[in-house]
């Protein structure tokens, strides 16, 4: 092999290295990379404590729920501080008071950027600040939506407040404010925007004046805004790139309904249930979409096949169609959003019984001679724990599952989903984590730890 040649082989090799640290480095939104809960990336920690395999803890002030993002050497979260005591978030099923009435205190509405090495803040800036104009639910807090980045601004978003760019520094680039509205029982927004070229999309259901906006990142002008005929829900929309098409696909209590990036209504269907909270995603060239609120009696699953238009409805006693690849009408979640690994399809549903199924064909997966004999196929991962909010995630073959009490439940993804460990923080914990620079980020009530293989 000639210098040349030697060069040019060097040079990809390095590119390759270059691409791959890039991806590991970051976590860009709700869910990670592809909005998938899931990462190939090694050596990360499958146990730990509030002293076992903690590279740092930091204190967050406030109360938020939003997941923090990373890129590269910095975490990025948000807040709300309020200048009075706050009532505790509480977990478990509902009490029959569910709603916190909009408090008369002054409150700060911040965003942290924090160094992922040190756990050291390295700024924080308040975008807005009086009393909330709003209430909101028990598990719900006025920052549960969670900050995007295209690694030239981080975009947060405020549902009854506004939405704001900070650059790297912490300077605010531009905000949009937008008026607050009523939302069902006064349970308070939690849809997270989604960024693609250059475009940033907001979905905000409400019982007033539903809307999906898309707004150029770079100064924030309006390039369309879309009435939906939808009640309050609380799903964050996914953009699902494909073979054929790019588009945003919105999940509602109504209707699913695609838009392509101009806007236009692509295709719809109706049968999800009367509250929609998980996130649409992709695996394996099929989108999948769900809704399972608790008090329903169909809780529907839908895998949907590239290049539909129209009305793809299921008629009555159908399980598939051109489009629509499976259904099933009793496996869908109430806050947490499935993820796929490997060829399964994993449901952690809120009072931590979990469901497996082929993510091809819909196909509910049995495990044991014992468990088809008996027909248990609603496996739980504990008994006694208050509930599940955040959504799992996955890697180095298992699946992890955070109760609202702050244990990961750790199932073996390659031994038929047994449990390995738990490990426990010791405090609430309603966030969805993320994954990056080899280390797990957790958020709990109080602190943000950054959670490592410290062994290696």
């Amino acid at each position: 092999m000639n210098r040349y040649a030697f060069a040019l082989m060097l040079m990809f090799v390095v590119t390759m290295l270059s691409q791959v640290t890039d991806a590991d480095d970051r976590w860009p939104q709700f869910r990670g990379q592809g909005s998938r809960g899931v990462t190939d990336e090694t050596g990360l920690p499958t146990s730990w404590s509030q002293t076992e395999n903690v590279a740092w803890v930091t204190d967050i002030p406030g109360l938020g729920w939003s997941s923090p993002i990373v890129w590269d050497g910095t975490v990025y979260l948000t807040t709300v501080v309020s200048a009075t005591p706050v009532e505790e978030p509480q977990g478990g099923l509902y009490r029959g008071s569910e709603t916190w009435l909009p408090s008369q205190s002054e409150h700060r509405w911040l965003v942290y950027a924090i160094d992922v090495e040190s756990g050291a803040v390295k700024w924080e800036r308040e975008v807005h600040r009086g009393a909330p104009r709003v209430g909101h639910h028990l598990k719900n807090t006025l920052a549960s939506e969670t900050p995007v980045t295209d690694g030239e601004s981080v975009y947060v978003y405020f549902g009854n407040v506004g939405v704001y760019a900070l650059n790297f520094d912490g300077t605010v680039v531009w905000e949009r404010r937008f008026d607050a509205a009523k939302t069902r029982l006064g349970w308070g927004p939690a849809a997270s925007p989604v960024l693609h070229d250059g475009t940033l999309f907001i979905v905000n259901d409400n019982d007033e004046e539903s809307f999906v906006v898309a707004l150029d990142a770079a100064t924030g002008d309006e390039r369309w805004r879309v009435a939906r005929d939808e009640g309050t829900n609380w799903s964050t929309p996914y953009v699902w790139e494909h073979d054929g098409r790019t588009e945003l696909v919105t999940t509602g209590s109504d209707l699913v309904r695609s838009y392509d990036l101009d806007g236009n209504e692509l295709w719809t269907f109706s049968g999800m249930n009367t509250i929609a909270i998980p996130q649409p995603f992709s695996a394996h060239g099929l989108l999948y979409l769900t809704t399972g609120y608790v008090g329903d009696p169909i809780k529907p699953v839908f895998a949907i096949r590239p290049g539909a238009s129209g009305d793809i409805t299921l008629a009555e006693g159908e399980r598939s169609s051109e489009f629509v690849a499976w259904y099933v009408d009793d496996a869908g979640p109430y806050h947490p959003t499935p993820l796929v690994i490997g060829d399964h399809y994993v449901t952690l549903h809120d009072r931590g019984f979990f469901t497996v199924h082929d993510a091809h064909t819909g196909v509910e997966l049995y495990f044991t001679e014992e468990q088809i004999q008996n027909q248990e196929v609603r496996r739980r991962v504990a008994v006694g724990t208050g509930g599940f909010t955040a959504s799992p995630w996955a890697y180095n073959g298992r699946v992890f599952m955070l109760s609202e009490e702050g244990d990961t439940y750790v199932l073996d993804a390659e031994n038929n989903f047994r449990l390995v460990t738990t490990n426990s923080l010791d405090e609430v914990a309603m966030s969805s984590p993320a994954i990056a620079r080899g280390s797990l980020f957790i958020r709990t009530r109080s602190n943000l730890y950054r959670l490592s293989d410290l062994s290696r």
